[in-house]
């Protein structure tokens, strides 16, 4: 059964950029431990392609402010994410005993100028 880690509705930096994240997520990131940098973890899309991203937070500070950031934008241009749409970090239970990490991307429906919520959008790499 997969659990959902986070959501989150794109901004212009989590697009341009990086992409922020609760730090409370952090915790459900494989191989994070408390004062660690950087982790790096793979995760699949609805596609089922794998993608490598970064998280990284902030060394000294109190809030560490955790990050995705190299990976994250190579996966931006190439699913043609934009400013408002969401995407959705799932941790998951494998058959082999194991733990997966997974990607969900929606696309917000617009009808008469209004959103209605957000639908899966597929990949067109």
């Amino acid at each position: 059964m997969a659990m959902l880690m986070f959501s989150k509705c794109l901004r212009k930096t989590d697009i341009g950029k990086r992409m922020s994240f609760p730090t409370k997520a952090l915790k459900c990131l494989p191989g994070y431990k408390e004062g660690q940098h950087m982790v790096e973890f793979q995760v699949r899309d609805e596609e089922d392609r794998v993608w490598t991203f970064y998280c990284s937070t902030r060394r000294k500070q109190k809030h560490p402010k955790p990050v995705l950031s190299k990976g994250w934008r190579r996966f931006v241009c190439l699913r043609n994410l934009k400013i408002g749409d969401r995407v959705e970090f799932y941790k998951e239970e494998e058959k082999a005993g194991g733990v997966g990490y997974h990607v969900r991307v929606k696309r917000p429906v617009i009808v008469f100028g209004a959103m209605m919520g957000h639908a899966p959008i597929s990949c067109t790499v």
